[in-house]
C-alpha cells in the first residue's frame, strides 16, 4: 500500500517543535499531568457518556435511545478514523524528528494522522451535545485538552489532532442526526423488548 500522506514534517514540523519544546522547559507537575491525561482521559468521555444516559432516561424513552446512541457514534468515528490511518500511514513524528518526547514512541506501523485519541474525544463530544448541551460543552473543552495533550507528549503533529477532531466530529454528528430521526415504532419497539430498563428509569 502506499503512503498518500507528505512526510508530517514538512506540514507543521516547526509548530510541533515549539510545543514538544515549550513541554521540555515546562514544570515537572504540569508534563506529569498532562502525560496522564493524555494516557487515560479517554476514561473521563466513558463517565460523560454514563451519567448523560443516566440522566436521559430519567427524562424518557427517546431522550434514553439517543444518549445510547452516542457510544455507537464514537465507535463508528474510531473505524472511519482507523480506515484514513490505514490508507495514509503517516510515521509519527517522534521517529523522524530528534526530540526526546514525554511519551515513549508508538512502535512502528502505529500511524500517526490522523490521532485517534483525539477523534475518539471529539466525536463524543459532538455526539453528548444532543443528550445534554451542558455536558456536550463541558466534553468539548475536555476533548480539546485530549488533542493538546498528545502533542504536547510527542506521540503527533498538530495536524494529527485536528484532522483526527474534524473525522470525530463529522462521524458523530451525521450518526446522532440519524438517531434522532428513528422512527417513533423503533423506540416502542426498544421500549417492550428486554432492553427496556436502558431507556427507562
Amino acid at each position: 500500500m502506499t503512503t498518500l500522506a507528505l512526510t508530517g514534517g514538512a506540514v507543521d514540523g516547526p509548530l510541533y517543535r515549539d510545543v514538544v519544546d515549550l513541554a521540555h522547559r515546562s514544570p515537572g507537575w504540569l508534563d506529569d499531568t498532562v502525560r496522564v491525561w493524555s494516557a487515560y482521559g479517554l476514561a473521563v468521555f466513558a463517565l460523560f457518556m454514563l451519567v448523560g444516559w443516566w440522566r436521559a432516561r430519567r427524562v424518557g424513552s427517546s431522550a434514553a435511545v439517543t444518549a445510547l446512541a452516542v457510544p455507537l457514534a464514537v465507535v463508528l468515528a474510531y473505524g472511519a478514523n482507523s480506515v484514513v490511518k490505514l490508507l495514509v500511514r503517516e510515521d509519527r513524528p517522534c521517529r523522524h524528528l530528534t526530540f526526546r518526547t514525554l511519551e515513549a514512541c508508538p512502535v512502528q506501523g502505529d500511524w500517526s494522522f490522523p490521532s485517534n485519541h483525539t477523534a475518539i474525544a471529539a466525536a463524543a463530544a459532538v455526539a453528548l451535545f444532543f443528550v445534554s448541551r451542558r455536558l456536550g460543552a463541558v466534553a468539548t473543552l475536555a476533548a480539546c485538552a485530549m488533542a493538546a495533550s498528545r502533542v504536547w507528549v510527542g506521540v503527533h503533529y498538530p495536524h494529527d489532532v485536528v484532522v483526527g477532531a474534524v473525522v470525530g466530529a463529522l462521524v458523530a454528528f451525521v450518526v446522532m442526526t440519524a438517531a434522532r430521526r428513528l422512527p417513533l415504532g423503533f423506540e416502542r419497539w426498544l421500549s417492550a423488548s428486554w432492553l427496556r430498563p436502558l431507556l427507562v428509569s
